[in-house]
């Protein structure tokens, strides 16, 4: 048997080839209307140009600063006597973020380092939230700090926790004053104490309102609501669908 040869193009299949070459090679993606055999548009932008991005020239900016950072808040914390392993129980990293799970005795200290430190400068905190875990024997309640570096282009999460039986954690206002009204949020819904805070008051919940309704042991309750002759009962109850 002989090998069979590749059919010869037409004119017109090879100038439909070499326009196909020339579009693949252009900066211009999609051109036209609907997908047109003229264009090969499926945007429907009407004529837009679509050009392609550029491929990042740097790397991603929360990836690949881990090591450095750790390294920076090692010795910052040793230029005081103190270590890393002694101030941050552990560093986790996933999802491309990095956490520091750091002891509440030492909260203000790495905060201090964190904001103050020039290789580190996490001048913004955008808040603090609060967690809730009973199964966690002492140490159900959490607070996870969330820290940006506008110089650096860097993000870090500070978690902090206490236990049911003595809910305290140092409030870092002195540090992050923006922090001020998310602590309250904190301690309204889940019950931590900030120690040194300027005005721990209820801000969700009325004054007199007895507990902390996002704490996992809140019992579930409610009130009746009665709309336009339509009763919707409290969630405690309704009808389960268990």
């Amino acid at each position: 048997m002989t090998e069979s040869q590749p059919a010869e193009l037409s004119p017109e299949e090879k100038a439909a080839l070499e326009a196909g070459q020339a579009r693949l090679a252009s900066p211009v993606v999609r051109s036209g209307m609907f997908g047109t055999h003229t264009t090969g548009d499926t945007s429907g932008y009407g004529g837009l140009q679509v050009r392609r991005r550029a491929p990042l020239s740097s790397q991603p900016p929360y990836g690949s600063y881990f090591d450095e950072v750790a390294d920076a808040l090692g010795s910052a914390l040793e230029a005081s006597g103190l270590s890393l392993g002694e101030a941050v129980e552990r560093v986790v990293v996933a999802f491309g973020e990095m956490t520091l799970h750091v002891r509440r005795e030492y909260l203000l200290e790495v905060a201090r380092k964190l904001r103050d430190t020039p290789a580190l400068a996490f001048e913004l905190s955008s808040g603090v939230s609060g967690v809730h875990y009973p199964e966690e024997t002492g140490s159900e309640l959490r607070a996870v700090y969330h820290l940006t570096s506008i110089t650096h282009n860097r993000r870090l999460r500070l978690e902090v926790s206490a236990p049911d039986a003595d809910p305290h954690i140092p409030s870092v206002v002195s540090i992050y004053p923006t922090c001020d009204w998310h602590e309250r949020e904190t301690w309204d819904f889940f019950g931590i104490i900030f120690d040194g805070h300027p005005a721990l008051t209820r801000i969700e919940m009325p004054d007199d309102w007895k507990g902390h309704p996002q704490r996992k042991d809140y019992p579930l309750g409610g009130i009746e609501v009665e709309y336009r002759g339509a009763k919707v009962p409290p969630p405690n109850e309704r009808r389960s669908y268990a």
